[in-house]
């Protein structure tokens, strides 16, 4: 399966990635540490990556942007409305990945 859209939830040290394939169906949901989140992308086919919009949103946008995927970075308040259960990193990764 390939994996089409990918959420970041963006921290310090510990980030959460979720990602889908066209269908929807959820192909990787993970949590990486900040020395590990370049290596992930790296090795990822270009697809569309969502992230909200926080300090460092640009910088990973460009660092991701280098290796060829499209970068959409979001207002919380957009993500907001898509959060189904309690606010933690996973299930926000999850929420910025609908709508990218």
């Amino acid at each position: 399966m390939k994996i089409t859209t990918i959420g970041i939830d963006l921290a310090k040290s510990v980030f959460q990635v979720h990602g889908v394939d066209d269908a929807g169906q959820v192909i990787v949901r993970k949590t990486l540490r900040r020395g590990e989140v370049l290596t992930f992308f790296s090795a990822q086919v270009p697809c569309l990556v969502g992230m909200e919009a926080c300090a460092t949103a640009h910088y990973w946008a460009r660092e991701f942007s280098a290796f060829g995927h499209q970068v959409r970075v979001m207002p919380p308040s957009y993500v907001k409305a898509y959060l189904r259960r309690q606010k933690n990193d996973a299930a926000d990764a999850e929420a910025i990945c609908e709508p990218a």
